[in-house]
Formats: structure tokens, sequence, C-alpha cells
């Protein structure tokens, strides 16, 4: 004997669906950012897959956005297979980063010490990765840290890059003390 089910039941759990599709349509386009896009350097695959897309490393460039003088590159893992293909793989927690002074060094406003500076979504839902910036006071360093998080637990995996601040062709650098807020 076949259960039956009644119609409003049957219009709860479509629209059930019809939600979860729309959360997570949501999700992928919302990919909360505190600086512009990353710029794709270039990809290289780490394996092969025959009818779905490769694993792959991908590197990025950022510059950062209260920093002028200041890019930052990281490299992700990004997934290919069936899940990666539409966009639903979670992504790995294994960044690796490298920040470097590419002109004179201009700060545009104050900023608190850990202040994100890029922040992007490695799944469909729940984790992020985040680059952050403080100030070495006493070195006048600009210190970057990269780490993931999730809604309930983060990653330890992190990476940690430094800028000295150094003249620039005539320009002597700022003390990155004077620009710390709080």
């Amino acid at each position: 004997m076949k259960p039956k089910f009644s119609k409003s039941l049957s219009r709860a759990i479509a629209s059930c669906g019809i939600a979860s599709f729309a959360l997570a349509l949501l999700a992928l386009g919302g990919a909360a950012q505190a600086g512009d896009d990353p710029d794709l350097i270039f990809r290289k695959s780490t394996t092969f897959k025959l009818l779905t897309p490769n694993d792959k490393l991908a590197t990025y460039a950022i510059d950062d956005p209260v920093v002028t003088g200041v890019a930052c590159y990281y490299t992700v893992p990004e997934r290919g297979g069936v899940a990666g293909m539409f966009g639903v793989a979670e992504q790995t927690s294994d960044v690796s980063l490298a920040c470097r002074q590419v002109g004179a060094i201009q700060f545009k406003q104050k900023f608190a010490q850990g202040d994100v500076v890029f922040r992007e979504s490695r799944s469909l839902l729940f984790k992020h990765m985040q680059i952050v910036r403080g100030c070495d006071v006493k070195r006048n360093v600009l210190v970057y840290m990269v780490y993931t998080d999730k809604l309930v637990e983060g990653s330890p995996k992190s990476s940690t890059s430094s800028v000295a601040l150094q003249p620039w062709g005539a320009t002597e650098p700022p003390k990155c003390s004077d620009f710390v807020s709080g």
C-alpha cells in the first residue's frame, strides 16, 4: 500500500526545495569581500579527471584596499569533479600567502589591528577565507594573515606574511603606527 501525501504536504516539500535552491543561489552570488575581486595569475592542475574539471591550485593577487603600494598573492586549492563543476564543493583550508611592497606606501585611512583586507566564500554556505592586516608598531611592518573560518568551527591552518615599509624612490615610508586606530 502506497502512502498518500496531501497536496499541502507536497506543496510544503516543493516550497522547501525552492527555498533551499534560492538560499544556495544567494550564497553563491553573495561572496562578501572587503576589497576588489582578485586577479587570477594562473592555475595548475594537480589531478586528472576524465569527464569533469581537474583539481587545481590557483594563484591570485589582490591590492590592499587601504594601503596603496602593497599587493598580496595567495594560492588556494580548487576542487574539480562533479561538485566542483557545479560550484558546490567545500574547498580545503590550505592557503598560502605572500605580500610585497610594489610601490610607494600611502595609507588611505586609519585601520584597526586585524581588519579584513579580503574575504571569500570557500563553500556553499558557511566557510570563508579571510586575509587580515595588522601593524607591528615597533618595527614599522605591516603583517598579513590568511585563515579560514566556519560558522561552527574554524581551521587552525593559517599563513602569515609581512611587508617592511621601505622608501620607494625619493618617498620616505609613513609609520604604520600613525594609521592604527584604537
